[in-house]
């Protein structure tokens, strides 16, 4: 799954479109790697966005099948991870 239709799936961030502007102004990584939105996750990525005043890191647990994943179901896709990674 592409990381920015896994950002939006997963309740990263509220909308794909957001999550793309996200990726497309340098503040999404994945394992360490400034992140394209093409470019496809898989299990055991560590994806991290920088905010403005702090960093959070996800680990990536599976794949979700469908489009959304409902809230209370998120923490079985994605993991975050303590403290600034």
């Amino acid at each position: 799954m592409r990381i920015d239709k896994f950002l939006n799936a997963v309740n990263i961030v509220k909308r794909r479109a957001v999550a793309q502007d996200m990726i497309d102004s340098g503040v999404v990584f994945l394992n360490g790697r400034l992140a394209k939105a093409s470019k496809e996750v898989k299990k055991g990525d560590i994806i991290t966005i920088e905010y403005l005043n702090r960093k959070k890191s996800y680990e990536v647990l599976d794949i979700p099948i469908l489009k959304n994943v409902p809230k209370s179901e998120s923490s079985l896709y994605v993991r975050e991870l303590d403290g600034d990674a």
